[in-house]
C-alpha cells in the first residue's frame, strides 16, 4: 500500500523544485525500501523539518524508516550514528545513504523537553561523554562552517537588524576560530536539545534513561554544542520573568555538568547564535523578527548583558 504523506511533509514542496522534486518522489523510495529491507508498516507516518519518519517492523524489532531531504547538514548521519554505536545516541540498523534513507532503532515516545528545563540541560550535557569521540575525515569541518560565517557576517550591511557591536564580535570570533586548531576533530551533534532526545525504550539496551536522535555532525568543537538548548524552550525562559537569568542558569548548567572551558562555550554561543540570525534575515519566515530578537537576547545574556 503506498504512504500518505503528512500534510507537513507534501508542505515542503513549497519550499523548492528541489524540495518539491524530493517530496514527489518520496512514495515510490518508500514503497522500493519497505520491499528491500522487507519492513512493514506499523504505526502513523511522522515527520521533522527535512525528512518522513515512518515507525515500521523489521524481523519483529521495532523501529523506524527514515528519509531526509539531501543537504550537508544529513548528509553523514549514517556515518555519526554508525560511529556512536548505539552508545548514547538511537542504534543506526540499516542505511542507504544515496536516497538519504536510514532504518533506525526505535525509541520511546516521551521527549526530554517534558522534564524541567535545568534537569533537561543536564541530561543533555551529561550525554556529550558518550558523543564526543574523536571524528573520522569523512565530517564536514567546524572550521569551514565558521569561515563561511564570518564572510558572511562581515558582509552585512550596517542597516540589518542585528546589533554592530555583536556581529562585529562576531566576525572576529569566527576567523580566530577558524584557524584554531581545536575547532576540528571531535565528533559533535550539532543540533543537541531536548526534542533530539528520547527516552530509552524498555527491553533495549541502553545505557542510561535518554536517547540522542537527530544529528547534524561535524567534525568540531565541543564547545559548540550547548547553544541549541539556549535557544530552545524559550516560551519556558520567558516565562521565568527574567529571561537573561533563566539563559545563564542553563548555560552554566550544561557547562558546569560536562566540565566545559566557559569562555570557550561562550565564545561559541555568541557566534553561532550571530549565524542563526544571519540565517534568519538570509531565509525570512513568519517568525523571524522574533527569531532574530531570541538570537541577540541570548548573545548579550551569556555575556552578562540585559
Amino acid at each position: 500500500m503506498p504512504v500518505t504523506l503528512p500534510d507537513g511533509v507534501l508542505g515542503m514542496a513549497e519550499r523548492g523544485p528541489d524540495w518539491a522534486a524530493w517530496v514527489e518522489a518520496l512514495p515510490d523510495t518508500v514503497s522500493d525500501l519497505m520491499e528491500e529491507w522487507d519492513l512493514e508498516p506499523d504505526g502513523i507516518p511522522m515527520h521533522g523539518f527535512v525528512g518522513l519518519v515512518l515507525p515500521v517492523l523489521t524481523d519483529g524489532r521495532t523501529a523506524v524508516l527514515k528519509l531526509s531531504f539531501p543537504d550537508d547538514e544529513t548528509e553523514h548521519e549514517h556515518l555519526a550514528l554508525r560511529r556512536w554505536g548505539g552508545r548514547g545516541a538511537a542504534a543506526l540498523l540499516r542505511a542507504d545513504p544515496h536516497r538519504r534513507a536510514l532504518l533506525i532503532d526505535r525509541l520511546g515516545e516521551r521527549k526530554l523537553n517534558e522534564v524541567d528545563v535545568e534537569e533537561a540541560c543536564e541530561q543533555v550535557a551529561l550525554r556529550y561523554a558518550d558523543l564526543h569521540v574523536p571524528a573520522s575525515p569523512q565530517f564536514h569541518r567546524l572550521s569551514d562552517v565558521c569561515s563561511r560565517w564570518g564572510e558572511a557576517l562581515a558582509g552585512l550591511p550596517r542597516s540589518a537588524p542585528l546589533p554592530q557591536r555583536l556581529v562585529q564580535q562576531a566576525v572576529s570570533l569566527a576567523r580566530d576560530l577558524a584557524s584554531d586548531r581545536d575547532t576540528d576533530g571531535t565528533l559533535v551533534h550539532g543540533d543537541l536539545h531536548g526534542d533530539n532526545v528520547l527516552e530509552a525504550p524498555e527491553g533495549k539496551d541502553y545505557d542510561g534513561d535518554w536517547v540522542v536522535i537527530d544529528p547534524k555532525p561535524l567534525s568540531g568543537d565541543p564547545h559548540l554544542e550547548p547553544a541549541p538548548m539556549l535557544w530552545n524552550r524559550w516560551d519556558d525562559a520567558v516565562a521565568t520573568g527574567d529571561v537573561r537569568d533563566a539563559v545563564r542558569r542553563r548555560f552554566f548548567t550544561i557547562i558546569d555538568t560536562a566540565g566545559l572551558d566557559e569562555d570557550r562555550a561562550r565564545d561559541w554561543v555568541v557566534l553561532r547564535l550571530l549565524a542563526f540570525g544571519l540565517q534568519q534575515l538570509e531565509e525570512p519566515t513568519p517568525e523571524s523578527d522574533d527569531l532574530v530578537t531570541r538570537a541577540v537576547t541570548v548573545a548579550k545574556a551569556v555575556q552578562g548583558e540585559d
